[in-house]
C-alpha cells in the first residue's frame, strides 16, 4: 500500500491512462493489454513491448497495478504476465477521468467542441 496522494501522480501519460482503462475491466496480460489499447483507441494509441513494459513497471513501481500470481495459465503459456488494477491504481484512474472532464467543461463552455454540455453542467 502506498502512502503517495494520488492527485501527486496527475497529469497521466497517455500510455498510463489507456493501460489504467483497459485494467479497469479486469486483469490482462501485457499483449492483451496493449491490443485492446491500440481498439479503445482506435488506433491513436499503439504501443510498442519497450513502451507497454517500461510503463508497466512504473506503474507497478508507484502502485497504480499489481501482477497476478497464482492464475492458472488455461493459455498454456507459462510466459504470460497478467496485470491487474490496485485500488489506489482505480482512484488515480477516476482522478484523472474527473480531470480531463473539467478541461473538456471549459472547452465546451468555450464552444470549441459542438458536444453540448449535459443538461444541468454549467
Amino acid at each position: 500500500m502506498t502512502s503517495r496522494k494520488p492527485e501527486s501522480l496527475l497529469p497521466l501519460t497517455p500510455a498510463v491512462l489507456h493501460i489504467l482503462l483497459v485494467l479497469a475491466d479486469g486483469e490482462r496480460h501485457g499483449y492483451a493489454i496493449a491490443q485492446e489499447v491500440e481498439a479503445i483507441s482506435e488506433g491513436q494509441v499503439r504501443m510498442g513491448p519497450g513502451t507497454l513494459y517500461g510503463s508497466i513497471l512504473r506503474m507497478s513501481d508507484s502502485d497504480l497495478l499489481e501482477e497476478v500470481t497464482g492464475r492458472p495459465k488455461e493459455d498454456g503459456d507459462e510466459r504470460r504476465r497478467y496485470y491487474r488494477l490496485t485500488p489506489f491504481g482505480r482512484r488515480v484512474l477516476t482522478l484523472e477521468l474527473e480531470r480531463l472532464n473539467a478541461v473538456m467543461n471549459v472547452a465546451r463552455r468555450k464552444q470549441l467542441l459542438v458536444a453540448p454540455l449535459p443538461e444541468g453542467a454549467s
